[in-house]
C-alpha cells in the first residue's frame, strides 16, 4: 500500500510539473501570477503582459489544476486504494499531498525556478530570487499544515459520504 501511495504522490507531482511546463512553454511571463507583485508590475510596465492577462492565466491555471488535483487524490485514495473511514483516508491523502509538496518545493521551486533559467523573465533579473526565504518558509508551512488540514476536511467529508 505504501508503494502505491508513493507512486500516486509522484504521479500527482508529475502532473504539477506538466502543468508548469505547459504554462511556461511560451516563456515564464505566462506564469508571472506565481511571482511577487513587483515582478508582475515590472512585466506589465515592460509591456510583456497585461494585468487582465495575468488574472486570466491565474484563473485558468487554478481553475484547471485545483479540481484536477482534488479529483486525482480522491480517486486514488477512495476508488483505487479503497479507503473507508476518516483515518485511512486522512493518512493516504496527506501522504500523497506531502509527496506533491516535496516535489513542488524541492524540484520546482528550489531546482527549476532557483537554479535554471527556464523561469527567468527578461527585464526582471534584478528582482531575483523569485522565491525568497520568506516565500520558502510560507510555502513549507502551507504545504504541511495546509495539506494536513485539507486532508482532514476531505477525509471527513468522504467518511460521511461513504458511510
Amino acid at each position: 500500500m505504501v508503494g502505491k501511495i508513493v507512486i500516486e504522490g509522484v504521479l500527482l507531482g508529475a502532473l504539477l510539473v506538466l502543468f508548469c511546463a505547459v504554462g511556461i512553454r511560451k516563456g515564464a511571463v505566462t506564469m508571472v501570477f506565481l511571482y511577487h507583485r513587483d515582478v508582475q508590475d515590472r512585466c506589465v510596465q515592460n509591456g510583456l503582459i497585461t494585468p487582465e492577462r495575468i488574472w486570466q492565466n491565474r484563473k485558468i491555471f487554478k481553475g484547471l489544476g485545483v479540481p484536477l488535483y482534488f479529483t486525482f487524490v480522491l480517486v486514488s485514495v477512495y476508488a483505487v486504494n479503497g479507503a473507508r473511514g476518516f483515518w485511512p483516508g486522512f493518512w493516504q491523502l496527506f501522504a500523497i499531498l506531502s509527496i506533491l509538496n516535496l516535489i513542488d518545493r524541492l524540484l520546482i521551486d528550489e531546482y527549476w525556478v532557483g537554479h535554471t533559467r527556464a523561469w527567468d523573465i527578461p527585464g526582471t533579473e534584478d528582482l531575483k530570487p523569485y522565491i525568497d526565504r520568506k516565500d520558502r518558509i510560507g510555502k513549507w508551512l502551507v504545504g504541511t499544515v495546509g495539506f494536513a488540514a485539507l486532508s482532514a476536511i476531505l477525509s471527513g467529508v468522504m467518511a460521511l459520504v461513504l458511510r
